[in-house]
């Protein structure tokens, strides 16, 4: 399918909004949140601002001392696996583009950080109830997650849309 201008400025404008917004959230976060680890209250103990360092990927996910590269390596696969499906991308599908380049911009942003810093990934949203928390988590991740679901969706829609196409010009089952 064809990729239009339109496409692009919308796919590396939300890309890097993405990027840039995380970027700087994470810088704030340094700055401000030291000690990491005590947690700050936003919103009571709802919604907290905690600095950690997490060395692995989503939920604490961790691969022992190489996760670093190992998870490097994973998201440079799925950044060419989302780039490719960007460029299958029909010029007219504004909700699948959204969706890639909310993936690809939060992907990228969490893989400067993992670049950056041995440390890991700087993450400072704490939300939760008492000591029932959410993993922490940042801007990236929130991109990820909500452009995730998103082109689950738009895919699952394409799906069911091929398979009415599909199935539309028959009325009864062809017996042999």
């Amino acid at each position: 399918m064809e990729r239009s201008s339109p496409n692009g400025r919308l796919f590396w404008g939300v890309g890097a909004t993405v990027v840039l917004a995380d970027a700087f959230t994470k810088m704030l976060t340094v700055d401000q949140l030291v000690p990491s680890l005590l947690p700050r209250e936003v919103l009571g103990n709802v919604v907290r601002f905690t600095l950690v360092y997490n060395p692995g990927a989503a939920f604490g996910l961790h691969l022992g001392p190489y996760s670093r590269w190992i998870f490097t390596m994973l998201t440079i696969g799925a950044l060419l696996l989302l780039w490719r499906l960007f460029q299958s991308t029909h010029r007219d599908d504004r909700w699948r583009t959204l969706a890639l380049s909310l993936v690809s911009g939060g992907a990228v942003g969490n893989l400067i950080d993992r670049l950056k810093s041995g440390r890991g990934v700087v993450d400072f949203i704490d939300v939760g109830i008492g000591t029932h928390r959410w993993p922490t988590f940042n801007v990236a991740d929130m991109a990820v997650s909500c452009g995730a679901l998103l082109l689950a969706y738009v895919l699952w829609r394409e799906d069911a849309e091929a398979a009415a196409r599909a199935t539309s010009g028959r009325d009864a089952p062809i017996h042999g």
